[in-house]
Parts: C-alpha cells; structure tokens; sequence
C-alpha cells in the first residue's frame, strides 16, 4: 500500500476518535521501534481538542494579574502578579477551537551505563497530518509524574496549530521509567535521550506517509530544558551534522552553568527553590555514578525522605518546596557537604562542571534566541551571563531583562517563542 493510501487512512481514522483524557493508558501507547504497527487502517492515536484539556499540564505555580491580557502582561517592565492561573484561556486562545493530535509512546534509547533501555514521551501534531518542519521540545524540571508530558499537555503544544510537529521526551526517570531515579542535569545523557526519541519518531511518522515540509528541525526547551536544549544542539552540531539540519534553537531560562548555580545555593545559603539543591546532588550522582552518599552528603531533612518526597514521583517541586519547609541551604546540605576540601564534594564539582553546557568544548554554530530574566530567583542570571561570555561570537540573539521571576518568565518564553513563528510564517 502507499505512503500516501496510509495517510488518508490514518486520517480518517482520527475524524472518528473521541476525545480523551490526558491521562493515557500505557498498554495504548505506540512503540515507534515497531513500524508493524502501521497498517491499512493506519495506527491507533488519541486525539484531544484544545478546548477540552484539562489543566494538568499547567505549572501550579504560574500566576498573572486576574483579567490582565496576556499581552499587556508581558509588555510590564516586572511581572509579579499573584491571582490567576495563567495560559489555558490566554496562552491557548491561537490554539482555541483546533484540533491536536497527541501519541503517547515508547523508543529506545540508553540508561545511566549506555545500556538499552525503553524511554517515553509524546508527539504532538495536526490533525490533518500536515506540518512544517518537527520542534525536539526538552522540558522544563518537574517532580510528578502525572506532570511528565506523556501524562499530560505540554506548554509547547501551542505552537502545533501554527503547523509544527511537537516531539517531547518524558526523560530517564519518567513516564515509563517513572520508578526510576532521575539524572537531574545529566547533560549528555538526557541530550541523547532526546534525539533517540526523534530518530525513532521521525521514520515512524515517515513510514505512515506523515512527513514534514522541511527537512531541518528546531530545538526548544526553557529551565532544565533549556541546559539541555543547548546540550541536544551541541550533540546534533558535532555528531549528526550530516544527518540533521538545524534550522533554529530556542533557549530559555537555562542552568547552562550548573556549578555556578549551585554555587549561588552554597555562598548566599539561600535557595528560593530549595528542591533544586538535592535533586542537582542527586542527579551528579546518578548521572555521573559519583561515590558520594546522600545520607551523609545531605540532612536528615532531605536523606530522611528522599524516595518518598523526590523519588516516589508522587509530588510536583511545588509540593516538594512546601514540604522541606527552608529556603536555607544549610537546611539542605551537610557540613559535609559544605567542605570542598574533601573527595567527595570534590567530585560533585568535577560532575558539574562536566554537565556544564558552557564549559565544553564546542560554540553553537545555527541560530540561537535566547531569553533569560535578569529578575531569575531560581536559575541565577550568572547562567546567562557566563552563556554570552562563553559564546560571544555565536549566532545568538541574546534577550535579557527584568521580566520577573523564573516560572511566570517561562510564560513569557512560549509566547515569544510562537509569535517569532507565526511572524516567520507571515514573512515579516
């Protein structure tokens, strides 16, 4: 049968699905390995309105003025309002009334030892099967996995309309790896962890006669998903460059500097977003297989609850701030842990530096836009800082103000990111 046979029917079929929750069931899940799956009557999708999702992929913790227009808001020189939940009614209304089809799956890819493993994530696309060019979306840091992406509507799902196939890897330690320990800030791990998903969804699509317009991709990713944004692009500029094209990579309010971020916890002894600290002990460690404990490494506060609090994926980091109950990174961290004079602190700044974007060997080489608020009181400005002064010859078009705080500047991120698309489209 022909590609183009396959695609009508994989069309039709999605006119007559209904509408579902965000919560998938697993045993539904595409394996986009298995290309046997694709048969006449295409292959089995859920598809989703965008006026009918719930709200469980917004951040609990995004808040705007109540009422505001969202593009009044964003035109405030700080953004500090507290009322309303943002983005479904503002961010959404480009989206309003279209049709996502959304495709909960599973590729393979490799773990913490480079052995095989099966990941998860979600693809997003039309409903019409056509699209663009693919955007590989890294995701910003979570701790539930209800708020992993193959659970839930990403952000980012609101630049499908514009005609743009959304791929969004759950990440080592989510989804289907839900009871696995995450690799927080693993540069290289997660940046390969992400292009598998792409290699194997991009032939997936193809073989169902669902092929992008162009050729080259973009990149997209704000907080953790920025750091490792700019780790994917690195990966993709040095290892596939004859394979992949990169048309445009858009960075947001990255660690791109993870021992200068955790440097700020340890010299100001604040943590305005106290879970980060033990889950970036935690990730070096998984991630780098470093020797150091936790229960020495960190307080009973932390060691004590540990798998409950971070590891069961039961709560978000919203949750995991408001039960550690310090913003004090003493409260956090050992005396221990505090003395660089030993081994194994040490080791965790060898760890980080290694998982520092800005402190390897390579320069961007295709387009960068990158924003980063000057107001960041969970990823330190000194992120982007050290970005420009590391990259100060790259293609990238550095956006830095005072735009509030680290959550509502992720607002600020997603909408630039789909204006500067739909203007492209429109040739301005």
């Amino acid at each position: 049968m022909s590609a183009s046979r396959i695609k009508i029917l994989f069309l039709v079929l999605l006119s007559a699905l209904t509408v579902v929750s965000c919560n998938y069931d697993e045993e539904n899940w595409i394996d986009f390995t298995d290309l046997s799956q694709i048969t006449e009557g295409g292959f089995k999708v859920f598809s989703q309105k965008t006026d009918d999702l719930d709200k469980d992929g917004i951040p609990s913790d995004c808040y705007v003025p109540d009422g505001t227009p969202l593009e009044d808001y964003l035109t405030q020189t700080k953004a500090t309002g507290t009322s309303a939940p943002i983005f479904v009614q503002r961010l959404l209304d480009v989206a309003h009334g279209s049709q996502i089809v959304e495709i909960a799956g599973t590729y393979t890819s490799v773990d913490t030892h480079g052995s095989p493993i099966t990941l998860s994530g979600k693809v997003m696309l039309p409903s019409n099967g056509k699209f663009k060019r693919f955007i590989i979306v890294s995701h910003y840091t979570i701790g539930s996995n209800a708020e992993a992406p193959s659970n839930c509507f990403s952000l980012e799902g609101v630049l499908v309309p514009l005609g743009y196939c959304i791929i969004v890897p759950d990440y080592l330690g989510y989804g289907i790896t839900a009871d696995m320990k995450h690799p927080y800030l693993a540069l290289d791990l997660t940046a390969r962890n992400c292009l598998d998903m792409y290699l194997a969804v991009q032939p997936f699509l193809k073989a169902a006669g669902l092929e992008p317009e162009f050729d080259d991709i973009m990149l997209m990713g704000y907080s953790q998903g920025g750091a490792n944004t700019m780790g994917l692009m690195r990966l993709i500029e040095t290892e596939y460059a004859d394979q992949i094209k990169l048309r445009r990579v858009f960075a947001g309010g990255g660690p791109y500097d993870v021992t200068a971020t955790y440097d700020q916890f340890i010299t100001t002894n604040h943590a305005a977003y106290p879970c980060a600290v033990p889950l970036v002990v935690q990730g070096m460690q998984v991630g780098a297989g470093l020797s150091l404990s936790m229960d020495t490494f960190s307080t009973p506060l932390v060691y004590e609850h540990l798998d409950e609090w971070f590891n069961s994926k039961k709560y978000t980091t919203k949750q995991m701030n408001k039960l550690l109950g310090t913003y004090t990174t003493s409260d956090l961290i050992s005396a221990a842990g505090l003395d660089r004079t030993t081994y194994e602190v040490a080791e965790l700044y060898m760890a980080m530096n290694q998982n520092s974007i800005v402190k390897r060997e390579w320069v961007p080489k295709a387009p960068v836009y990158m924003l980063h608020s000057m107001d960041d009181e969970t990823v330190d400005f000194i992120n982007a800082m050290h970005a420009r002064a590391r990259w100060s010859d790259a293609n990238i078009a550095y956006n830095f103000g005072h735009y509030g705080g680290h959550v509502p500047t992720a607002l600020r991120f997603i909408y630039t990111v789909k204006t500067m698309l739909a203007e492209e489209e429109l040739g301005l």
